[in-house]
């Protein structure tokens, strides 16, 4: 999500905070009020948004990704253990940038930062950036004097975070561009190579087998109405990232179905897993609130239904339950998660077994998806071979029945 969000419209907005401040900053968004409403949700009261013009934002480098964050903090979190102070290493890691988008967001939170705000507080002006899981441990480490410790765990959090994302995109990526190579591959045969064939048959004088008329009748119609196949094909893809941006219920819909898939629903699961296994391991660990923690779990397990899993057990923990009996009540957790979690709760190790349970899992889903990888080269081998050969064989089966007739 947060990728998508990178090429929203920029806004320039102004403000003033909970102490009466003047404060400005940059944010994406769809239109002005969705600015006004996440600007009011952080505590500003907004004065003026105003969306900046393609020539003020153009060539200025390109947009901040998920991995840049987690490089960012990464830097901060091994200089802040080294002693450095944190404006320095705010100037040090700033210039040092390569991308002028990721150098102004450093230089502007440093600026805040100099001038009297804390670093949760500077880094919650720029929600697209720095998620609120960030703030509220960043928080958590100022209040504890334990800043540099803590922006060593969200750094860990962040660098595992994004290698698990990197190999659930893979396991996704890897099909579904099989199957758009495979239609373009088809495409072009039925538009292109097929009608010369076609003309090669009409001296023959003689029917053509079925299967290579059915063949030539699909390529006369993607000849002739190409332009609909590919309306219809965009207006689907269309339609579905519509659905995607504005339905909370497809959204979920698409999530369950992701969950039931074979073979790529397991591997969905167990990233769930390990994706809340690790935020809430990170969280317990700064000493964040266990109902506060799992407010800020639900959000990060990158599916719906977790989430909404999540914020029920969230519930029956804020009213005296035990965790391991609410994650039992979802059936969305394994026994052997809900034993480790059990031990730990038992022990007072919750955020150590959470860490076990989340480094299993993480290895799961690298086993799954290397293991995806070789189950489906043989069955992408296969469904080209099939497609391809099939048009082949339907083409030449009018001369081998000819041959044969000699």
């Amino acid at each position: 999500m947060a990728e998508k969000a990178l090429k929203l419209d920029l806004f320039a907005w102004e403000g003033t905070d909970k102490k009466g401040n003047r404060v400005k900053g940059e944010s994406r968004g769809n239109n002005p009020n969705l600015i006004k409403a996440e600007l009011r949700r952080q505590g500003i009261v907004p004065i003026k948004v105003k969306k900046r013009s393609a020539l003020a934002t153009a060539g200025k480098g390109k947009a901040i990704t998920p991995k840049d964050i987690a490089i960012f903090m990464r830097q901060l979190a091994t200089m802040m253990a080294s002693g450095v102070p944190l404006v320095q290493a705010f100037d040090i890691i700033g210039k040092g940038h390569e991308n002028p988008n990721m150098q102004t967001l450093v230089m502007t939170v440093k600026g805040d930062v100099e001038g009297g705000s804390n670093l949760a507080d500077s880094m919650r002006k720029h929600p697209l950036y720095f998620d609120d899981l960030v703030c509220n441990l960043v928080e958590a480490g100022e209040a504890a004097g334990v800043l540099d410790t803590l922006l060593d765990k969200i750094a860990h959090y962040k660098e595992k975070t994004e290698i698990l994302k990197a190999k659930i995109k893979k396991a996704m990526t890897y099909p579904i561009a099989v199957i758009v190579v495979a239609f373009i591959v088809t495409t072009i045969l039925l538009i292109f190579v097929v009608p010369q064939f076609e003309d090669l048959f009409k001296g023959f004088g003689a029917d053509l087998p079925a299967f290579t008329q059915m063949v030539v009748g699909l390529s006369r119609f993607m000849q002739e109405s190409w332009y609909i196949v590919a309306a219809i094909v965009g207006g689907i893809v269309y339609g579905i990232m519509q659905a995607k941006k504005r339905s909370r219920k497809f959204n979920e819909y698409l999530d369950r179905l992701a969950l039931q898939m074979p073979v790529m629903g397991n591997i969905v699961t167990k990233a769930a897993i390990a994706r809340y296994s690790r935020t809430l391991a990170t969280m317990f660990a700064a000493g964040v609130p266990l109902v506060e923690a799992l407010d800020s779990v639900s959000g990060a397990t990158g599916n719906i239904v977790y989430a909404n899993a999540v914020l029920r057990m969230r519930d029956q923990v804020a009213t005296g339950q035990q965790l391991q009996l609410t994650m039992t009540q979802t059936g969305l957790f394994p026994n052997m998660v809900v034993q480790m979690v059990a031990i730990g709760e038992e022990s007072g190790s919750l955020d150590s077994m959470l860490g076990k349970v989340a480094d299993f899992y993480e290895r799961e889903v690298d086993d799954a998806v290397d293991n995806l990888s070789a189950l489906l080269e043989p069955m992408i081998m296969a469904i080209l071979g099939v497609l391809v050969g099939g048009l082949v064989v339907a083409m030449y089966l009018p001369i081998f029945k000819m041959g044969s007739a000699i």
